[in-house]
């Protein structure tokens, strides 16, 4: 099989999944019986807000494939940037959502299609160039990640296929070095070994006196491996689930694990890779309106619930 070749059967696989999130997405949403009811992952904001930012994606990612549209130069601008484009959605009615969502949708995957396998760059937030058909992941991500988040606020369940966490990762990967916390890394030279469990999929972060390469030719000896499950690695990395001992036990195995007692390695990649502001994620210690007081049955059922 050539390059192109491959990059053409990797982008089908992304757009089938796009394309049937965002009609789970655009079902679930328009359908919330109190639209008005606030979502706890991103503050602020209601259901329809949530709804109306994740609407307004894949028009905004059409723009930037073609060279145009526009997108916030650094992480700090993010959280104005969002504020700015739901005040100004064109519509607040539900259901005329739902048509723009699916219908925009299809056609960001048909302008991705007519590339033919041709792996185009494009802006992208944090003054960042990006390939446009891989960035496919990375709107898969806000469908399944704001889907969770109002699956959770209406008290429905919310399957998440794990086959979709690598498509989601290849397309944060592109960004992740622009969305590094400069404080927290400062001066960390690491190597990190993600496997996800059950995929038979791997993945190396490599910082350097702070900066971070994904996947680097030569990462040379690891320090921390982590064996993850795809769907809590996934919230984990969104910020959906804090990395704690409990989590970490349920879905990550991390070696070695801890110093002093705590998981002191294993929570750093999550800690340095947090993207302030990117979307208004919650900092508490559970998941987005998920008490802990209803017992681990529910804590699990909502948070680590995979995709028959």
């Amino acid at each position: 099989m050539s390059y192109i070749d491959g990059v053409r059967m990797m982008s089908a696989t992304r757009a089938t999944a796009v394309l049937t999130m965002a009609q789970r997405f655009a079902q679930l949403a328009s359908n919330a019986a109190d639209p008005d009811r606030a979502v706890a992952a991103t503050p602020g904001w209601s259901i329809l807000d949530t709804f109306g930012h994740v609407a307004m994606e894949p028009s905004r990612y059409h723009a930037l494939a073609l060279g145009g549209g526009t997108w916030p130069a650094c992480s700090s601008e993010l959280p104005a940037y969002n504020a700015e484009q739901v005040r100004t959605l064109p519509t607040r009615d539900a259901q005329q959502l739902a048509v723009r969502l699916t219908t925009d949708t299809r056609q960001f995957v048909e302008l991705i299609d007519s590339f033919d396998g041709e792996p185009r760059l494009m802006n992208f937030d944090g003054n960042q160039r990006i390939r446009a058909d891989r960035s496919l992941g990375t709107l898969l991500g806000e469908f399944v990640v704001h889907g969770y988040d109002i699956a959770d606020t209406v008290g429905e369940d919310w399957p998440i296929d794990p086959a979709h966490v690598p498509l989601i990762l290849q397309g944060t990967h592109q960004v992740m070095p622009g969305w590094v916390n400069p404080v927290a890394a400062a001066g960390l030279s690491a190597v990190y070994r993600l496997q996800l469990r059950g995929l038979g999929i791997s993945h190396i972060y490599q910082f350097h006196d702070g900066t971070l390469t994904v996947d680097p030719d030569s990462p040379g000896p690891v320090d921390v491996q982590f064996d993850a499950d795809p769907v809590t690695w996934l919230l984990l990395s969104y910020g959906r689930l804090s990395a704690d001992t409990r989590v970490l036990a349920d879905g990550v195995a991390a070696w070695p694990s801890s110093v002093a007692g705590r998981p002191v390695l294993a929570t750093l990649l999550f800690r340095l890779n947090r993207r302030s502001g990117n979307h208004r994620y919650r900092e508490s210690g559970h998941t987005a309106g998920t008490d802990r007081d209803r017992g681990d049955r529910t804590y699990r059922r909502r948070t680590l619930r995979t995709h028959p």
